[in-house]
């Protein structure tokens, strides 16, 4: 599975009243693991910054003077994260400018949900800890995650951030690849360890005949008071 982690930095906070993305950052996840493919791109938004947007970021209008516009930019962001699971902290946010400015393209664009799936980790947050808050920082304070380097807000920083905070929030970085090794775009891929085929046979503890009727009038007791719908009755009656 291919999942995206992004982040966004914009002129101000609201693509209807005309602002536009700056900076778009992206590091990618390929099953479960952080690899060497990350995306970053700064972007000339065609207007001035807000003062209280260059307060979050620090990204002055004379930065971005000799980026690339947007639509110069646009191609080579889909290939990025077409057909990924896109990881985004409030995502109305940041879908929401990267549409309007897919919008200023054409429609023949569409919108980003046309090219992948999205995961809210704002909503899983308030889900998880209802009443709290759940704000980036606060996230990384709960789970211990160092982001003493976020002295400003920034897309790429803020995106491997959030990649960290997103595999804690989902269990942590667990997987069963036991071998690694990179590949030529930086995802790692891993190999399952083979068995020994000499080691010794597993010790198989047979059931009693008490065991087993223990067993059996368990099942009847379950089925009977669930009205016929013990699954584990139903299958062993199948096989």
């Amino acid at each position: 599975m291919r999942q995206i982690v992004l982040d966004t930095e914009t002129t101000g906070l609201e693509p209807k009243q005309g602002h536009r993305i700056i900076e778009i950052g992206c590091v990618e996840l390929y099953h479960r693991r952080k690899t060497n493919n990350q995306y970053q791109q700064y972007l000339n938004p065609e207007r001035e910054i807000e003062d209280g947007a260059y307060d979050v970021h620090g990204i002055s209008d004379e930065f971005l003077a000799d980026k690339p516009v947007f639509a110069d930019a646009a191609q080579e962001f889909i290939n990025f994260i077409r057909d990924s699971e896109l990881i985004i902290h409030n995502a109305p946010f940041d879908v929401g400018f990267i549409n309007a400015e897919l919008k200023k393209l054409g429609p023949q664009w569409g919108k980003i949900e046309d090219y992948c799936t999205i995961v809210d980790t704002l909503v899983m947050a308030r889900e998880m800890y209802p009443g709290q808050k759940n704000s980036l920082d606060a996230l990384c304070k709960r789970y211990e995650i160092d982001n003493s380097q976020r002295d400003l807000h920034g897309a790429l920083l803020d995106a491997q951030i959030l990649l960290d905070v997103y595999l804690v929030m989902t269990g942590g970085q667990v997987d069963l690849l036991l071998h690694e090794e990179q590949t030529e775009n930086g995802k790692n891929i891993g190999e399952f360890r083979k068995l020994d085929p000499n080691r010794p046979r597993l010790r198989v503890i047979e059931p009693t005949s008490e065991e087993i009727e223990a067993h059996v009038s368990k099942l009847e007791t379950v089925d009977r008071e669930s009205n016929g719908n013990c699954l584990w009755k139903k299958m062993e009656e199948l096989s």
